[in-house]
């Protein structure tokens, strides 16, 4: 199954950018689905300097960690 997940949160609220990623990377991933994902509004913020190394919410995993399992497993991430 394909699944996109929207981002729309930025460096301002790191939880909920990281959820979409978190589902994505450690979610869908995992189960085999085909996810993408699409970084809109704010959360194109992520790509600017160091902000994706940086970014931590709370109750999930720091944001590079799962931006490079969803490199490692070809997630197309579009912005």
């Amino acid at each position: 199954m394909k699944i996109t997940y929207f981002v729309s949160a930025g460096t301002a609220d790191p939880t909920r950018a990281s959820i979409p990623l978190h589902l994505a990377a450690n979610g869908s991933v995992e189960v085999g689905q085909e996810p993408s994902i699409v970084l809109g509004g704010d959360a194109a913020e992520l790509l600017l300097a160091d902000n994706a190394e940086t970014l931590e919410g709370v109750g999930v995993p720091p944001a590079r960690e799962l931006l490079a399992k969803l490199r490692d497993h070809q997630v197309p991430v579009f912005v």
